[in-house]
This record gives structure tokens, sequence and C-alpha cells, in this order.
């Protein structure tokens, strides 16, 4: 592993990253705990078994983990990494990966968003768009909403001249169940302010997510 710059290896990072996410707390863990006990049993399996003994503990603190966006909010994220900047034109950043988790059948989706805005005035850490999305990301969830929520974030913290966000993903509900599409890839976007109403900044944007 390649250590980072204060010495830690990826994965000691990635580690004490996981570890420093707001927690659930122990009596909802153990709720979690009781109902995934509860599912396997009601699939017919049995949770004493060899390989499923510790499964419901796994899976709780899985989906604490997938869900740590709502004991997070937008101030915390942000930190006060908003920088003044005399930068006037696009900023993008392209191919956020994002891990999300369908509402209506509780499987993921995978993606990624393109996430750009146009500053007035002041930039916002490049790290904290990253962030922005895993908040919203890692909650339950439809596309739609997420996509809307990304830029609307943006815009309140930031107020630019305009946000456009585009996300696009693969969902695993019409993967594995339903019609079977393995192939088949969401698009939404969100467009506020300059990208919205200026035809000639929105084809911009549209050709640098092309490049």
């Amino acid at each position: 592993m390649t250590p980072s710059g204060n010495g830690e290896t990826e994965l000691q990072a990635a580690e004490r990253r996981i570890r420093s996410l707001p927690k659930c707390g122990a009596a909802k863990l153990a709720r979690m705990e009781d109902t995934f006990r509860n599912l396997l049993e009601a699939i017919g399996e049995n949770p004493q078994r060899e390989g499923l003994l510790r499964t419901p503990t796994r899976a709780a603190r899985a989906f604490e983990f997938l869900t740590n966006g709502y004991r997070q909010n937008l101030d915390e994220i942000v930190n006060g990494a908003i920088f003044s900047s005399e930068a006037s034109e696009i900023i993008l950043v392209k191919d956020i990966e994002l891990y999300s988790m369908c509402e209506h059948h509780l499987l993921p989706f995978i993606g990624r968003a393109h996430v750009a805005y146009i500053p007035n005035g002041t930039v916002i850490g490049l790290s904290k768009i990253a962030r922005v999305v895993d908040v919203f990301a890692r909650r339950l969830q439809i596309q739609e909403q997420l996509t809307v929520q990304i830029a609307d974030a943006l815009m309140n913290c930031l107020r630019p001249n305009g946000v456009g966000v585009v996300v696009e993903a693969k969902h695993l509900c019409m993967m594995m169940r339903g019609v079977e599409k393995q192939n088949s890839v969401m698009k939404t976007s969100c467009l506020l302010g300059s990208f919205k109403e200026d035809a000639r900044t929105r084809s911009e944007f549209l050709a640098l997510l092309k490049e």
C-alpha cells in the first residue's frame, strides 16, 4: 500500500475515515441486528448456522455505513472550506463515484456524478464537492432526487452564478430483478442559475462532459 502524506497507508487512511463517520448508537444497531436476524428466518435460513452467526451484526454495521448521510449535515461537511476567488468560468469535477440505495427496493445503485458551478466571488474546496455527493448518496434515495439535492446544496452554500449536476448510474433493482436489463444506464440532470438560463453556458457544460 502506498503511504499517504502523513505516513499512513491507503488502507489505514480509509479505515480512519470509516471510524470517523457518525454512528447510529448501540440501541439502534441492536434493533437493526434483530431485524436482519428476523429476515434470515423469514426467508427460511437458520441464523444459528456457522456461516450466518455474525451476519446480522455485519449487515447492521454495513447498513449503518451505507446510510450515514442521515447523520451528517452540509455545514459539517463544508466546514468553512469556502474561499474568495476571482474565478468566473465553469469549474467542473467529473466522475465522482457514488454508491446509493434505492428507496423502493433497498438495492444499490452505482454510478458517477459530474458537478459544475460558476463562481460568484467564492470557490469551495475540491474534496468538499465529493463529500457533498456522498452525504446525499448515503441515504435511501431515488436518482432524480439525489441529483436535485446535490445541486441545491451547492447553490445554497456557495451562491454561485449557476450549478449543473449530471448523475449516471446502474440500478441493481432493474438488473437483478424485474426486467433484468443488465446494460441500462439512467442519466439525470439538474441545472440551476446560468446553466439553466443561458444556452451558451449550458452547451459549454455539456461539451465539457464529453471530453
